[in-house]
């Protein structure tokens, strides 16, 4: 039998439960429709752009934008380490040399004869998105993620705080009118989900973030 808490949001005891699973950025799908999956187990993945490093070589160098191609060591495309050298001028006396060194592992991404400016990129970042439910794979969006259907228990808050996250789900009230105090958070909710009425103290989720 569902409650309704504050309008709008829906507690019941059993229900079809059916969760989108989606990329940020097109990527890989990892399983396919019918395929049973656990909460913990990676549907989807792909990569994101690196952050960009921007180094001003023609400062560094004393030279005009037009003529930073010919000082580079590093031509766009390649790879590049921490402390590696990645442009330097060259004197007829050696002690005057100016050599700039990258300051980040990554990707020579452009090379500006215009503003004499270098782009560096950091190495992707690798994302991946788990199920966070156990159930059944319903549909596949191509290259974007799946919805995964189940049954279970639905409980809808009024808010949320931190990211999302998976536990044993425990009511501490026996309805929507109870007040959540800080005596009904015992050392047993560690790593549990737990549910509380329309009010609850300060104290209460103080308890709640130290049990974990």
């Amino acid at each position: 039998m569902a409650h309704a808490y504050t309008p709008g949001l829906r507690v019941t005891r059993h229900t079809e439960l059916f969760k989108q699973r989606r990329l940020p950025i097109k990527g890989e799908v990892l399983v396919q429709v019918g395929d049973e999956v656990e909460r913990d187990q990676v549907v989807a993945r792909t990569e994101l752009p690196g952050n960009v490093t921007t180094v001003n070589l023609v400062n560094r160098l004393g030279i005009t934008a037009d003529e930073l191609p010919q000082f580079m060591l590093k031509r766009e495309g390649e790879k590049v380490r921490a402390d590696e050298p990645l442009a330097e001028t060259r004197p007829f006396i050696k002690l005057f040399k100016t050599t700039v060194r990258a300051e980040i592992d990554g990707t020579v991404e452009s090379v500006s004869s215009v503003t004499g400016q270098v782009m560096l990129r950091e190495a992707p970042i690798p994302v991946e998105v788990p199920a966070f439910i156990r159930g059944t794979v319903e549909e596949v969006l191509p290259r974007e993620g799946v919805v995964v259907g189940t049954t279970g228990a639905y409980v809808q808050g009024i808010f949320g705080v931190g990211g999302e996250c998976w536990g044993t789900l425990r009511m501490l009230v026996d309805g929507p009118d109870q007040r959540l105090k800080p005596d009904l958070v015992d050392g047993d909710c560690s790593g549990q989900i737990l549910v509380g009425g329309g009010l609850i103290e300060f104290e209460a989720i103080e308890r709640a973030r130290e049990a974990g």
